[in-house]
C-alpha cells in the first residue's frame, strides 16, 4: 500500500512546489513595487519648502514632490514612516537640495540649520533678546511686545520673563506673534511641572523659585547650580543682601562683564540686589532645566559667599575673611587677562 502512494506523493509535492514559484513571481509582479527615488546627494539647487503647523507625513511627502525635491511622495513617505524621527519635523521654511533621495530629503528635514525663521532661545536669555530674535525671524516688534503684555500667565506669575522656555522653536509661515508666544509659555509652564518648582513644598512661591532659577542660571556653571542655590536660600535666610552681579547685569543689558563697579552696584532699582533686601520682583532671565531643578533641590551647605577666581574655578565658603582672599585671587587674575572678556 505505501509503495503504490508514493507517486501520488512526489507528485503533489512537485505540484506544490510550482504552486508556490508561480505565486511568488505572481506577488513580485503584482505586489508592492519599489517608489522612484532619487539618488542620494548634498549638491544640486536649493529650495525653500514651507511645512504647515501639524503637516502629517502624507502632506509632507506632497509637499516635496511638488517642489521637486523627491521622485515621488511615496519614497518619502515610506522612509518617514520607517524612521521615528521623522515626527520631529519642525514646521517653517526648510531649505532643501532638489533633487535629493527621500533619506536625504528628512535628514535635512531634520537638520535645523537649514530651517528658515528659526528662533533660539539660550538658557539665560531676556525677553529683550528674545523679541530681537523674533524679530530677525520675520515677527513685527509691536506684534511681539502686545504679545508679552497679552499672553495668559500662571497665576501668581507677574511676568512673562522667566517663562519663554530656552529651546529652538520654528513656526509656520504667517503663525501671528501671539501664537508664538503662547507655544513658548506653554513649553515653560510645561517644564515648570516637569522640574517639580509647582509642587514644592516650602517657604518659596513657584514664582520666587523661578526668580531664583533665573538667577542660579545667570551666576554660575551648571555643575556649580545647587550650590549657587543653597547660597542664595542661606542669604535669604539670615537677611543678607544677595548682592548679586547678575542682578545689575540685567538693568545695564549688559553681558560679558565680569567686573562690577562701584558705580554700578548703587544703581537705583528693584532689581539691583546690592541696594535691596530679598529677590528681585520678577525673574532676570529665562532658565533652563537644570536652573530649575537646582532652585527645588540645593545642595547641602552652610556657604553664604562664592566667586569665580578664574574661568571654570569657582570657591564658595561661609567665611568672609576666605572670600576676600578667594576676590584677591580674582583681581590678579583679572588683571593677568584671565577673563578674555575683559580685555
Amino acid at each position: 500500500m505505501q509503495v503504490q502512494f508514493r507517486p501520488l506523493v512526489r507528485v503533489f509535492a512537485a505540484f506544490l512546489s510550482v504552486l508556490l514559484i508561480t505565486t511568488g513571481l505572481r506577488f513580485a509582479r503584482g505586489g508592492v513595487s519599489p517608489a522612484p527615488d532619487f539618488e542620494c546627494t548634498e549638491r544640486g539647487a536649493q529650495v525653500s519648502v514651507e511645512i504647515p503647523q501639524g503637516a502629517t507625513g502624507s502632506q509632507v511627502a506632497d509637499l516635496l514632490f511638488k517642489s521637486g525635491v523627491v521622485k515621488s511622495s511615496a519614497a518619502y513617505f515610506r522612509t518617514a514612516v520607517g524612521d521615528s524621527k521623522s515626527a520631529k519635523v519642525a514646521p517653517g521654511g526648510h531649505l532643501l537640495t532638489a533633487p535629493n533621495c527621500a533619506k536625504g530629503a528628512l535628514l535635512q528635514l531634520l537638520d535645523s540649520k537649514r530651517i528658515t525663521g528659526l528662533i533660539n532661545i539660550f538658557e539665560g536669555a531676556w525677553n529683550s533678546e528674545i523679541i530681537d530674535a523674533m524679530v530677525s525671524a520675520g515677527f513685527i516688534r509691536t506684534d511681539v511686545v502686545a504679545a508679552l503684555k497679552s499672553v495668559s500667565l500662571p497665576s501668581g506669575f507677574q511676568s512673562a520673563e522667566g517663562l519663554l522656555f530656552p529651546a529652538q522653536y520654528s513656526f509656520a509661515k504667517g503663525s501671528s506673534a501671539k501664537t508664538a508666544i503662547e507655544a513658548m509659555v506653554n513649553r515653560g509652564k510645561s517644564e515648570l511641572e516637569k522640574s517639580g518648582l509647582n509642587s514644592a513644598n516650602g517657604e518659596y512661591s513657584p514664582a520666587q523659585l523661578l526668580v531664583i532659577a533665573s538667577i542660579i542660571q545667570a551666576e554660575g556653571n551648571t555643575e556649580d547650580f545647587r550650590k549657587i542655590s543653597r547660597v542664595i536660600r542661606n542669604r535669604l535666610e539670615k537677611g543678607i543682601p544677595l548682592q548679586m552681579d547678575s542682578t545689575v547685569h540685567y538693568i545695564k543689558k549688559s553681558r560679558g562683564k565680569v567686573f562690577l563697579s562701584t558705580a554700578s552696584t548703587l544703581l537705583k532699582s528693584p532689581f539691583n540686589t546690592y541696594r535691596n533686601y530679598g529677590l528681585p520682583p520678577s525673574p532676570i532671565g529665562n532658565p533652563g532645566s537644570d536652573a530649575l531643578l537646582a532652585s527645588v533641590n540645593p545642595a547641602n551647605g552652610d556657604w553664604l559667599f562664592f566667586i569665580t577666581i578664574a574661568p571654570g574655578d569657582t570657591r564658595f565658603t561661609a567665611s568672609l575673611d576666605e572670600f576676600n582672599s578667594f576676590k584677591a585671587i580674582y583681581k590678579k587674575n583679572l588683571g593677568a587677562g584671565l577673563f578674555r572678556s575683559n580685555k
